[in-house]
């Protein structure tokens, strides 16, 4: 009958976990090599501290990690980093490190080793997934597939406040460039407070005044931009400006009669997680003004100037009508080109439009979902394209004399 092996401590291939790492400093007045130091290491210390801490016992028992060492040479001299991981509870692990810096020769030359961390793996290990589990639970949050109910609440309870910035004199998160979804709210107080709740991408449009054009340029690049409105007829009125001038693919409202300033963090999940597409909102909310209209009445002199304009404009021919189909069946303020040949180019960005027009060859058309503004007709004037139909007029339009423009709100 074979005798059992009872040295349970020794190691079986399965190494322990590793709790801590202690990382010394050692510089060496003269040239050595990598194993000279890990031989110091090992010869000086044997004896030192006992049986029970014997390095290459440590070692064979898998309580101590493989040593390492990083080192450069310069000018004949060594200087370098000793990395030592360690299973032993946090007083062993420091004495073991303190046993490091009684060495003082390496081989024949002088050495100095200071010890400078002792750091916790487990805590480092802790940091990185509370910081990956922050980016999944933002991520959720704005792709609106989150389950409120699922997400634990230590996770919620870490995500970083973050420090509120400047864009164009617009108050803003600090991801709002590097995000690819964007939110845009009303004030900056609004913005603040989706900072405390962990939302960086958030925008300030600044009231309903004048929207700058660098906001409409920054959502007009976007994957995703979702507007973040009060629940009043204010924050609706902010997204029909919102919405007739830049790209917007989502609406979060407040609950009715409260401010995103004001509305604590469940509530503002809650919010951004029932989202609903902006062309489903705008046609909701296209229903209920004309149902008031109706109650309310409206001012039929507006009506009827109005009336007058239109009746005053030149139908559009056939072809171009088709072309105001297609309008219909772009994305918000994208744009395609029609070629000589008939063809069409895919949908283009706003802020690809230049180079393509540049590019394009036989350039016939350029159909845009979207106002017709000053830049877009420069655009044009760079290529061979004689014809642009767009939906109104935009910013900076003027009637160009060798271009002929289409407006689908007009001209139907």
């Amino acid at each position: 009958m074979k005798k059992r092996n009872n040295n349970s401590n020794r190691s079986s291939g399965k190494p322990k976990a590793m709790k801590y790492e202690i990382r010394a400093d050692i510089k060496v007045n003269g040239t050595v090599q990598r194993k000279d130091i890990i031989g110091a290491i090992m010869g000086q210390t044997e004896g030192l501290l006992g049986d029970d801490l014997e390095l290459r016992k440590l070692q064979r028992t898998a309580r101590v990690g493989h040593v390492d060492v990083e080192m450069n040479t310069k000018n004949g001299k060594v200087h370098g980093t000793i990395i030592i991981p360690s299973s032993m509870d946090n007083v062993e692990t420091a004495i073991i490190a303190s046993s490091l810096e009684t060495i003082d020769r390496i081989g024949p030359c002088n050495a100095i080793i200071k010890v400078t961390q002792i750091s916790d793996i487990r805590a480092t290990k802790r940091t990185a997934v509370v910081d990956r589990a922050k980016e999944l639970l933002l991520t959720l949050v704005n792709s609106g597939e989150a389950a409120s109910k699922t997400v634990i609440e230590e996770v919620r309870s870490v995500l970083t406040v973050g420090t509120a910035t400047s864009f164009h004199g617009l108050t803003c998160g600090p991801n709002v460039e590097s995000s690819s979804s964007l939110i845009i709210v009303e004030g900056r107080n609004d913005v603040r407070n989706l900072l405390n709740c962990g939302v960086k991408n958030a925008i300030s449009a600044d009231g309903s005044g004048n929207i700058k054009q660098e906001l409409i340029d920054l959502a007009n690049g976007k994957e995703s931009v979702t507007v973040a409105i009060d629940g009043d007829r204010g924050g609706e009125m902010l997204f029909m400006q919102l919405y007739d001038m830049m790209k917007v693919d989502h609406v979060a409202q407040a609950p009715v009669g409260q401010e995103w300033e004001l509305l604590p963090q469940k509530t503002v999940t809650m919010c951004l997680q029932k989202k609903t597409e902006a062309s489903k909102f705008k046609h909701q909310l296209d229903k209920k003004i004309a149902e008031d209209d109706q109650k309310h009445g409206v001012d039929k002199d507006w009506d009827k100037d109005m009336d007058e304009v239109h009746a005053g404009a030149e139908p559009a021919p056939a072809d171009i009508q088709e072309l105001f189909d297609r309008v219909d069946d772009m994305g918000k303020n994208k744009a395609i080109i029609r070629f000589a040949d008939g063809t069409y180019s895919d949908e283009i960005g706003p802020s690809k439009l230049e180079k393509e027009m540049m590019e394009a060859e036989e350039a016939e058309a350029v159909i845009l979902n979207g106002p017709v503004t000053e830049k877009v007709l420069n655009y044009v004037h760079q290529s061979s394209a004689t014809t642009v139909v767009g939906t109104k007029e935009g910013k900076g339009y003027e009637a160009p004399d060798d271009i002929t423009v289409w407006f689908a709100e007009v001209h139907r």
